[in-house]
């Protein structure tokens, strides 16, 4: 490709970026801010991972802004075809634009050319990277080899809960003042309603639902099917919808293959591993203190975000408890990516069905479990929740009970333990 061809991509994509920062709803991802910011202290490789169209371009440009820097998205069709041969003419394109003295290069999407590897590991040498991209495997290979040690990585999820907030211009602050009144119990009943059915996809805001299922149909053509060569392009379709459909339940590969008509269970297994490269699911293992018995249990799948449960999922009926587990199975990820390294998440279940929702463990100790339930008040807490807890308790040698409600907040006393009962809206602010 041409230096001027490029030349003219580069500068029309840097319209279309100045144009949406010149919009008042950009929502500051000061989470994955400060992050990049820390780990480009010195010359450094910094990779934002996460689903499509979850804000990652948007995170580089507010990193980089004020600073000088060059960037391109390789996810444009003006580049499509693109090698890694044309890879040095973009970098001479960049030079003849801002001048050699660039300190941040950003390389948006760029798992969309082969052979990408060697040249950022050359380009590191001598700047500060920033590379997006919309699969975890674009850390596998010659990357890993050659910049062990030298680069940061970091998953964006969509918009928190407290994020949604900020984009709907509502006043955190004065809400965490203000908990305890009926008014503001009101008001976050009513905005994690809206969020659960929303979700977190910032186009989703703007565009509605039609979008979010074209971002759907983009993952699975372009980070699925088209990355790993796919031939059964439908086959893979009807897994994601299936699995997006059965989100917070167990799952195994062999009932799986059974239901969208896969030949083989292996087959299934590496289409189950596609979708979580990509980011739009992820699995929870059951809980164990043998690795093996963790390995063969079944797995319960999560979709990294409720937008795409209510654009693509077969059925929404009595699904508002499924939603609120969703939606606190993604923000246990989002806190241990985001702030808790250390923190690992699990579920629990034992031989006579008993389940909690979420294991909480730190080294190899549990720190606590959660139970997740659509409850507005005491009384409508399951005694089934409460059960699984106390036996959860027991079984795991841990007495941080919490169960997460719509709105109840209270204490519970049961055999001698006591278990915390916290509203959704609150527990994710918190």
């Amino acid at each position: 490709m041409e230096t001027e061809t490029i030349k003219r991509i580069i500068q029309d994509q840097e319209a279309e970026r100045n144009r949406i920062l010149a919009q008042s709803d950009i929502i500051d991802r000061s989470a994955g801010r400060r992050i990049a910011e820390r780990a480009l202290e010195h010359p450094n490789m910094f990779i934002i991972l996460g689903i499509r169209r979850s804000g990652k371009s948007t995170l580089v440009w507010l990193l980089l802004k004020g600073k000088s820097y060059a960037y391109i998205n390789f996810d444009d069709e003006a580049l499509y075809g693109i090698k890694s041969t044309d890879l040095n003419t973009i970098l001479k394109a960049f030079y003849e634009l801002y001048g050699e003295k660039i300190e941040y290069i950003a390389l948006d999407e760029i798992q969309n050319i082969d052979g990408w590897e060697l040249f950022v590991n050359r380009l590191a040498r001598s700047k500060k990277v920033i590379i997006t991209g919309s699969n975890s495997a674009l850390l596998s290979g010659e990357l890993a080899t050659h910049l062990t040690g030298r680069h940061s990585d970091f998953i964006l999820f969509p918009f928190s809960f407290r994020e949604y907030l900020e984009y709907r211009k509502t006043d955190i602050t004065r809400v965490k003042q203000k908990q305890f009144s009926t008014e503001t119990a009101s008001m976050m009943s009513r905005m994690l309603s809206d969020y659960a059915k929303v979700g977190g996809m910032p186009e989703g805001y703007k565009f509605g639902k039609e979008r979010i299922k074209t971002t759907f149909g983009d993952v699975i053509t372009k980070d699925v099917i088209r990355r790993h060569n796919i031939r059964n392009a439908k086959a893979i379709e009807d897994l994601a919808k299936y699995l997006v459909s059965n989100f917070a339940k167990e799952i195994t590969y062999s009932r799986i293959r059974s239901a969208v008509g896969i030949n083989r269970v292996a087959t299934v297994s590496m289409y189950v591993s596609y979708l979580k490269e990509a980011y739009l699911i992820f699995e929870l293992s059951r809980f164990s203190f043998k690795l093996k018995m963790q390995s063969i249990a079944p797995k319960k799948v999560y979709c990294t975000d409720t937008a795409f449960i209510n654009a693509i999922a077969f059925t929404l009926s009595d699904n508002v408890g499924r939603l609120m587990e969703n939606i606190v199975a993604t923000e246990l990820f989002r806190r241990k990516n985001y702030s808790d390294t250390d923190m690992e998440v699990f579920y629990w279940k034992d031989h006579y069905n008993r389940e909690v929702d979420f294991v909480v463990k730190k080294g190899k100790r549990v720190t606590e479990l959660l139970q997740v339930t659509y409850a507005g008040s005491r009384g409508e807490i399951n005694e089934r929740e409460k059960e699984a807890l106390m036996y959860g308790a027991k079984s795991l040698r841990c007495n941080n009970l919490v169960i997460i409600t719509w709105d109840y907040e209270g204490e519970i006393r049961e055999s001698g333990k006591r278990i915390k009962c916290i509203p959704l809206w609150k527990w994710l602010l918190g």
